[in-house]
């Protein structure tokens, strides 16, 4: 069993890890796509992000219809 004062702590450094956001870039070698405020836990202390599957899947979706359409550079926002 996991213990509770370790669940919230991140693997890299030790942080106390929070709900909150951050931006997600994919690079498409044609272009570049860009979404800001991504909910994602993230550690106070160091700065990383960790995403849940069902907002991967949504990041995922964004990065097919900019691929799909070629575009150099596209910015979303989640909300």
């Amino acid at each position: 069993m996991q213990d509770d004062s370790n669940a919230h702590r991140c693997p890299l450094c030790g942080g106390h890890i929070e709900h909150g956001t951050t931006t997600f870039t994919a690079e498409l070698g044609f272009g570049v796509v860009v979404i800001r405020n991504v909910p994602a836990r993230v550690c106070h202390q160091c700065g990383e992000a960790w995403i849940e599957d069902d907002v991967a899947a949504d990041l995922e979706r964004h990065v097919n219809e900019a691929r799909e359409q070629r575009q150099q550079i596209a910015v979303f926002a989640m909300n």
